[in-house]
């Protein structure tokens, strides 16, 4: 699947303000989902304020710095949620020789304010923090999903927002990718921070910071293209704008109409000694465990057909026989990828 390095030459997508609901922002959300399956979202359309993203990406920094030992008391399990540690996960094991360069804690979805999992005293004290951060995510991802519902023609206004309901597989993802050592030669086979993957629920938001890239996509012509962590021409706030992407589930739901792209992140050529480590915050939107996934209400999607013998996502996937759940159709990806669920070291979710 294209070159390991990739081309140079970054790839160029729009940065839309969602503060607006109306049918022409719905059409420039649509168009770029079904030509790239990435956009930017402007921030001056969300709650995100400067402080609140830098206190999330402080909190992630204070937990990767503790001890292996300690990270280890919140080690992953069967729910899905918990601390994975380097090298634990390998996105794409049909062409990554080892594991991926990261580690991640997946935070579950709050309950009146309280996570439903263990979390390390470093993040005992904010709870609230952490829990305004998931609330804004998902009013951010209802936004995006209901303005690609009015472009698609389905009349219900709030039909996607509306199925997004917990329980689910919602998740926050804090991600940390180390450095190589200085003293560590690297190897282009085999140093890749997260391999080539496709997402598995509706959409993913993705916060970076400014000096910390790596994130490429594939394009129709099987090359890979960097992704700009702050786009040329932006210049609304001094934190970048949120990436979205479309994920697999929304991408079958719509009949393969908005497009769920394969991605990966690698060690950019002047960090591959050295260099400085990457943190990423992720958030996997997905509809609640019990919504049946037939095709959504929508001339657009009825005229499109989807092949039913091909594999939902990239990295082996159940095939796209109707109807299942938004459940069933997380543990028929994790099955198809991984070959059981849950077990230590492997997650849910992907990561960028």
């Amino acid at each position: 699947m294209g070159s390991i390095e990739g081309v140079d030459t970054a790839i160029q997508l729009p940065v839309i303000d969602i503060s607006e609901f109306s049918l022409e922002v719905g059409k420039r959300v649509l168009e770029a989902a079904t030509r790239f399956g990435f956009l930017y979202i402007d921030t001056n359309g969300t709650d995100f304020t400067q402080s609140m993203v830098d206190r999330e990406f402080d909190l992630s920094r204070q937990f990767f710095a503790l001890p292996e030992a300690e990270k280890e008391h919140y080690r992953i399990d069967k729910t899905d949620r918990g601390w994975a540690g380097l090298h634990g996960e390998n996105l794409d094991p049909k062409t990554q020789r080892k594991g991926d360069f990261k580690e991640a804690l997946n935070i579950g979805e709050f309950l009146n304010g309280k996570p439903q999992q263990p979390l390390p005293k470093v993040l005992g004290s904010y709870f609230d923090e952490l829990a305004e951060f998931e609330r804004a995510c998902k009013k951010v991802c209802d936004r995006v999903l209901d303005l690609l519902g009015l472009a698609l023609e389905v009349e219900e206004r709030s039909f996607f927002s509306s199925r997004h309901t917990q329980p689910s597989g919602c998740t926050v993802r804090l991600l940390h990718y180390p450095a190589i050592p200085a003293d560590v030669d690297y190897q282009p086979e085999i140093d890749l921070r997260a391999g080539a993957h496709s997402d598995y629920g509706s959409i993913t938001l993705l916060f970076q910071r400014p000096s910390q890239p790596g994130l490429q996509i594939r394009t129709p012509g099987d090359t890979w293209a960097p992704v700009p962590i702050i786009p040329s021409g932006y210049h609304s706030k001094t934190f970048p704008p949120i990436l979205v992407n479309i994920g697999d589930l929304l991408s079958y739901w719509t009949n393969g109409i908005l497009k769920s792209t394969v991605h990966r992140v690698i060690f950019p050529k002047e960090e591959r000694r050295g260099g400085e480590d990457r943190y990423s915050i992720a958030y996997f939107s997905h509809p609640g465990n019990d919504v049946e996934l037939t095709p959504i209400p929508s001339k657009l999607v009825a005229r499109h057909k989807l092949d039913e013998d091909k594999e939902v996502g990239y990295g082996g996937g159940a095939t796209s026989k109707r109807a299942i759940t938004a459940k069933d159709h997380l543990l028929s990806r994790l099955d198809a990828t991984y070959g059981f669920r849950g077990a230590q070291g492997r997650e849910v979710e992907s990561a960028h």
